[in-house]
Order: C-alpha cells, then sequence, then structure tokens
C-alpha cells in the first residue's frame, strides 16, 4: 500500500526586522499637503494677478493696488483690445485709445507658428532617423560636432539670418519670419534621436528584406511608432515660437505681417496719457495665453512623460 506523505507548512515566524513599514503620520501627511498647495498657490497667483488686472479699471487700479479683487470690475481692457471700445470710453478707464488688429495679428502667429513647427519637426525627425537608425562612417562624431550648435547664442546669429532674409527679398513676409527655425534645430534632433534609439531594429530589417526603401521604412513603419513624442515636442515648439517676439519684430512690419506678442508691444506704446494701459494690456496677454493654455492642459501629462523618458533612454 502506498503512503503519501504530506508536509505541513507552517508559517514562518516574523523576525524583529520583518516588520511592514508603518505608513505615514497624520502629522506628515497635513505637512506635505500644506507644502504642495503653497507650490500651486506660488505658481498660479501670477496668472490670477493677470486676470484680476485685465477685469479691473486702469484708473482705479492704483488707488488699492493691495486689493486681491479687481478694482471697479469692468470688460473695458478686454474691449478695447478688442477694439470695441469707444474713445471716450477708454479714456475714462484711463486706457489706451489706440487699437490694434488683433484679430489679424492672431491669425498671423498661428500660421507663422504652425509653419514652423510643421517643417521644422519632420525635417529634424529625418535627422533623428539618420543619426539613430543609420549606419555610416562618422556618424557619432558628426552628431557631437552638430550638438555644439546648442551652444551657440540665437543672438549670434540674428544679424546673418536679417541680412540673408533681406538679400533673399523675404522681409514683411510669413516666410521671412519663419524661415530661420524651419529647416532644424538641434534640441529637436536630440529630443527625437533618443526615442529613435528604443525602435525595434527588427522590423527594420524585415522591411529591408522586403525591399522596402529609406523613405518608406521612415514613414511607414519608424514614424508611427515614435507619433508621441513627436506631437509633444510639435506642441513644445509651437509654445516656443508662440513666445517669441524679437525676431518677428525685425522682419514683420507690416499690419499683414505683425505677429501678436509684437502687437502687444504696440498697443503698450499707443498710451498717450503717460503710463501704459496694464489693465488692457493683460486683457491682451490673457488672451494670446489662452491657446498655449488649451495646448498644455489638453496633451500636459504627455509632454511631462516625453521629457522624462528622453532623459532616461
Amino acid at each position: 500500500m502506498a503512503t503519501t506523505n504530506v508536509t505541513t507548512v507552517r508559517p514562518r515566524r516574523r523576525r524583529d526586522g520583518d516588520e511592514p513599514r508603518s505608513a505615514a503620520s497624520p502629522l506628515a501627511r497635513v505637512i506635505g499637503w500644506i507644502a504642495i498647495g503653497a507650490v500651486i498657490v506660488v505658481t498660479l497667483f501670477p496668472f490670477y494677478w493677470m486676470l484680476r488686472t485685465a477685469l479691473s479699471n486702469n484708473r482705479a487700479m492704483f488707488s488699492e493696488p493691495l486689493s486681491l479683487l479687481p478694482v471697479e470690475p469692468t470688460l473695458g481692457p478686454l474691449q478695447r483690445v478688442l477694439g470695441l471700445a469707444s474713445t471716450a470710453d477708454a479714456l475714462a478707464e484711463g486706457g489706451s485709445v489706440g487699437a490694434i488688429n488683433f484679430g489679424q495679428y492672431l491669425l498671423n502667429s498661428l500660421i507663422v507658428c504652425t509653419l514652423i513647427t510643421v517643417f521644422q519637426v519632420m525635417l529634424s525627425a529625418m535627422a533623428a532617423y539618420a543619426f539613430s537608425l543609420l549606419e555610416w562612417r562618422g556618424r557619432d562624431v558628426v552628431f557631437s560636432i552638430f550638438l555644439v550648435a546648442l551652444l551657440v547664442p540665437g543672438m549670434f546669429t540674428l544679424l546673418p539670418n536679417f541680412l540673408l532674409v533681406r538679400e533673399l527679398g523675404l522681409l514683411n513676409s510669413y516666410i521671412g519670419i519663419a524661415l530661420p527655425a524651419m529647416f532644424f534645430s538641434p534640441f529637436v534632433v536630440f529630443f527625437l534621436r533618443q526615442f529613435f534609439l528604443g525602435v525595434n531594429r527588427s522590423f527594420i530589417e524585415a522591411a529591408v528584406i522586403d525591399g522596402a526603401g529609406q523613405w518608406r521604412i521612415f514613414s511607414r513603419i519608424v514614424l508611427p511608432m515614435v507619433m508621441g513624442p513627436i506631437i509633444t515636442i510639435g506642441i513644445l515648439q509651437f509654445i516656443f515660437y508662440w513666445n517669441d517676439y524679437l525676431w518677428p519684430l525685425l522682419v514683420g512690419q507690416t499690419e499683414e505681417t505683425t505677429l501678436l506678442t509684437v502687437g502687444l508691444g504696440i498697443f503698450r506704446s499707443q498710451t498717450p496719457q503717460g503710463s501704459p494701459d496694464w489693465a488692457g494690456l493683460m486683457a491682451g496677454s490673457l488672451i494670446a495665453a489662452i491657446p498655449v493654455f488649451i495646448l498644455v492642459v489638453i496633451f500636459g501629462r504627455r509632454i511631462v512623460g516625453s521629457i522624462q523618458s528622453s532623459g532616461v533612454k
């Protein structure tokens, strides 16, 4: 008769060092939440102050400079920026009597920033593909030299770019404003290369065996794999050039090519009463920040995740 041995597993005694870690004390949690709240308040307070100023009467605003609420709340600053306020109403609130073509400037900024973002990201993606997945002699050396461009301040290239655009006859045009930034960006190439390096090469090898060319491999296989980082860097570059001021000021000096940042500067200089129309200027800045704010709210988590991934690859 067969005998079955049954082994009884006894629970192991808990040793002194095996106790589970106790949860954070209530006091530590309270301190942590207070610290987080303080950081949030410090970060968002400038935006709140901009909104408070944009809804205040410019003439009465300085009578209560420390008030956290709008001083004599009014929509006059928004109306002045959009060109909807009369001269009498603007003077009554101590605002600017000059109006800017806000809609035209907004359209100009959208066209130029979209043009720069699309061309720069696509061409930089091609360069990142060549520096990461194509094998050619001296690739790493050329990439190291290429990264030196990150150390060159933009101010050093401002005058040569202006002379080139002037000689090409592209002043006061969308192409003239966008041209110096359309073709490449060292930062974008470096950013995308980190993700291209993580692409599984077996897919590329299989495509080569099937007779696919490099352009087909890039556009049909590699590009869809890194579409998330490409969208992320496109949003970052769009925001960066949306806030650019000096170069659009030099190149676009007509009504049809003035960008929104330059238009706000023009609005600031139109105040004939001595002090700038701070309420109107904050109202214009608030409206100008809305497209960027929407992009950050929708894609903020993706942007942070892609930047963190690029740093650890």
